[in-house]
């Protein structure tokens, strides 16, 4: 199978991985994908986000990566939706939702620094790795197909250029009543996707066999449907 080899048999459905740079979608396209074939959907970058919101409520030094690790270690993880039957699973941190929290400016500029942490990074791929163990489940991330998941049933590597990615971005923040400055956007972008590239440990990167979407010129509902339709024609080769 050219998404991700042979559907595996020991699970109660399929594991559909997502990967790709900031701000290309994958979110709107997982939760649009999820719901379609009634899986769970989660977004593994919230789980970064949590923790460095946390370290910072805690005055954690993000620089300290045994520090932060252990607070990921203390810390009970729970992962559900917020609303009755949803499809999103959501991120709480010692019972509480952390679904606002995480959207702050300070959590946003100082993420990058904690998925950056070696052990961080084992400790929430092992998380999600749980999660989707019984299958029935879109996960999206920077490493989901290359690292967490590997064999999943089916990969998705999604793109688009950073100047489209700049403008999606730019255009939601003003509709929500926000200041934005287009250019510090897209610098944030490349300088984001430098830092993924780059990384030591389970850097972004296509993996092989995965299906390579580029959305610059497309809907996130068209990047959905081919997704889907991909999903379910893997789905049907494998019996």
């Amino acid at each position: 199978m050219p998404g991700g080899g042979r559907v595996n048999r020991t699970r109660r459905g399929m594991i559909i991985a997502m990967d790709g740079p900031a701000g290309v979608g994958k979110s709107t396209v997982g939760g649009l994908v999820a719901k379609s074939l009634g899986c769970k959907f989660i977004n593994t970058g919230e789980m970064y986000r949590a923790l460095t919101w946390k370290a910072l409520e805690e005055g954690v030094d993000l620089d300290d990566d045994r520090a932060v690790l252990d607070l990921a270690k203390r810390l009970k993880w729970e992962f559900k939706p917020v609303e009755e039957g949803g499809t999103t699973l959501k991120t709480f941190l010692d019972g509480q939702g952390v679904t606002l929290q995480i959207r702050e400016e300070r959590v946003s500029v100082n993420s990058s620094r904690v998925a950056a942490n070696p052990g961080v990074r084992r400790f929430l791929s092992k998380l999600q790795r749980e999660l989707g163990r019984d299958g029935n489940i879109v996960m999206e991330g920077r490493d989901i197909t290359t690292h967490v998941f590997p064999d999943a049933d089916a990969k998705i590597y999604l793109d688009a250029s950073p100047e489209e990615r700049a403008s999606r971005r730019y255009r939601q923040l003003k509709s929500a009543g926000q200041d934005a400055d287009k250019g510090a956007i897209l610098a944030a972008i490349l300088k984001r996707d430098l830092s993924d590239l780059k990384r030591e440990i389970n850097p972004l990167k296509q993996a092989p066999g995965a299906l390579v979407i580029d959305s610059t010129h497309l809907t996130m509902h068209q990047v959905a449907d081919k997704i889907i339709r991909h999903v379910r024609r893997e789905a049907r080769d494998a019996r």
